[in-house]
């Protein structure tokens, strides 16, 4: 799970594996596999870096062919 803060400030939690798509409108809305839609105050790159952290934690990119 990757942490992210929503508009009211607090703290919500997210399984990474399960976002589809992010866009900026202005504010990042993460769109889930399930299509719900979450809006946060994370830039898309903050994002970004928290996938790549919590992958390598878990040692994903082993696991991947290139």
């Amino acid at each position: 799970m990757i942490s992210v803060m929503r508009l009211d400030g607090k703290e919500y939690w997210v399984n990474p594996h399960m976002i589809e798509s992010m866009e900026s409108t202005p504010d990042l809305t993460l769109t889930m596999l399930s299509g719900r839609k979450i809006i946060v105050k994370n830039s898309p790159e903050d994002i970004i870096e928290k996938i790549i952290a919590y992958r390598r934690n878990i040692g994903v990119e082993r696991q991947e062919v290139l």
